[in-house]
């Protein structure tokens, strides 16, 4: 068993290796703010049809990690819009970023012009680390749960991180951290919150401490949490079998586990 766990955090650690090197490459592709998709109020952002009837997809905005940007999300992104599905965009916050309940306000602006823009009343909400964190306390705190059908996190520190003790001079590390003034708004009532949110978590995400805590755990929210094996922090928003599961988890199906490298599935 040691052995064979040895082997997994290997093959885990090897890939988020080979993730780092491709996005420290595509990084300056994504500094920049992505222009935004064209559209008219009232008219539908993407159609298809099934057996005959056309049905719409709400849009989906990715939120990228501390010190990050859009260019994670390539991978996602062209995945989640395949086929004319739905209209995706991303959502790059500013870099100087202190408070993250700040850009969460900046967010409920955002949304509210990407519904106007596209004639939609719901989108939803896909989050890489501290990403899920800003959607989260703009669902749970801010209303908006009114405008959010589905928010998915990825390796998201709900209930907070105890890793990197030495960053805690920057403001939005302590306030991923578990006794933050953030996290206890947080964990405080949410009576009829609407949004559905999915959680994904590993066990060798090496920026949560502990791994668990990547988990939503609150009475008043409507949580379903997902564990990935065998896929590290930096490697969840690319991952193919992620990005399937992703893809399902928006579109209403059920998740419960995720397998990797050699026989990737979901249970």
């Amino acid at each position: 068993m040691g052995l064979t766990m040895s082997g997994a955090a290997l093959r885990a650690g090897l890939l988020e290796a080979i993730v780092l090197g491709g996005h420290i490459l595509m990084y300056p592709t994504g500094v920049l703010p992505e222009r935004q998709a064209a559209g008219r109020p009232g008219d539908p952002t993407t159609t298809r049809t099934t057996a005959g009837a056309p049905h719409e997809r709400p849009p989906a905005l990715l939120l990228h990690g501390f010190t990050d940007n859009r260019s994670v999300f390539v991978l996602l992104r062209r995945a989640l819009g395949a086929g004319g599905l739905r209209q995706v965009e991303t959502y790059n916050y500013s870099p100087f970023t202190r408070d993250l309940r700040v850009t969460a306000r900046h967010l409920a602006r955002r949304v509210e012009e990407l519904c106007e823009r596209t004639g939609q009343e719901r989108v939803d909400l896909v989050g890489h680390s501290l990403g899920g964190l800003v959607g989260r306390y703009y669902v749970q705190r801010l209303g908006g749960d009114a405008r959010v059908r589905t928010l998915v996190t990825l390796g998201t520190p709900h209930s907070g991180t105890r890793v990197a003790p030495f960053m805690d001079a920057h403001p939005l590390v302590r306030q991923m951290r578990p006794d933050s003034e953030v996290l206890t708004e947080l964990r405080g009532p949410a009576p009829g919150c609407r949004t559905r949110c999915v959680a994904f978590w590993s066990e060798f995400d090496e920026l949560m401490d502990p791994t668990e805590t990547a988990r939503i755990e609150h009475p008043d929210l409507l949580a379903e949490n997902v564990q990935v094996t065998g896929i590290g922090h930096l490697a969840l928003p690319a991952h193919p079998t992620v990005i399937a599961a992703v893809r399902r988890a928006l579109d209403g199906s059920g998740l419960t586990a995720l397998t990797h490298p050699d026989s990737a599935s979901v249970a």
